[in-house]
């Protein structure tokens, strides 16, 4: 605390002459010099200091030296080059009908129809039609060959549904 109470002495002085602010923003003058007008040097004592290093002026390896260097520098690099690279495979244009149906020998068949469909009124079989009793979240299936067409059972009233001659049960 000693070296602040000193170093506020000795700028006591100057915080009469000039704003409070003023001082804060720009510090006191006439600390570091008292000529205002100075100009700032330019060189820094590492700038006038330093000398770059000077070559010996003398070959420090041989020719055959640095040659064998560069040539295993080269070969390194396109070592590596090559495997972060590797060539693109050939590409085969030949598409899955040529490869699978225009072989020698191939003889299409169509299957003989054990049963005859209606293509605009019978229900589609998928994955969802077969498994519809595990399914979660459906309302009961009424008709196992239809179970997925529109019902109201949901929004319909216990006390109003006329088709069902008993109530379902709570679970």
């Amino acid at each position: 605390m000693m070296n602040n109470w000193t170093e506020e002495r000795a700028v006591a002085a100057l915080d009469t002459q000039e704003e409070k602010t003023q001082i804060q923003r720009h510090g006191h003058r006439g600390i570091l010099t008292m000529d205002q007008d100075a100009k700032i040097e330019t060189v820094t004592t590492q700038r006038a200091t330093y000398i770059p290093p000077k070559s010996p002026g003398v070959r420090l390896r041989g020719i055959r030296g640095e040659l064998l260097e560069k040539h295993l520098a080269q070969m390194i690099r396109e070592k590596i080059e090559a495997e972060m690279n590797p060539p693109t495979p050939k590409t085969d244009f030949c598409s899955t009908t040529q490869r699978d149906f225009c072989v020698e020998g191939f003889v299409p068949l169509t299957p003989e129809t054990t049963q005859v469909h209606d293509y605009k009124s019978d229900q589609a079989i998928t994955f969802w039609s077969e498994n519809c009793q595990r399914v979660q979240g459906v309302t009961g299936v009424r008709n196992l060959k239809a179970p997925f067409k529109k019902s109201a059972l949901f929004s319909t009233p216990i006390s109003e549904r006329l088709d069902e001659i008993e109530l379902p049960p709570d679970n």
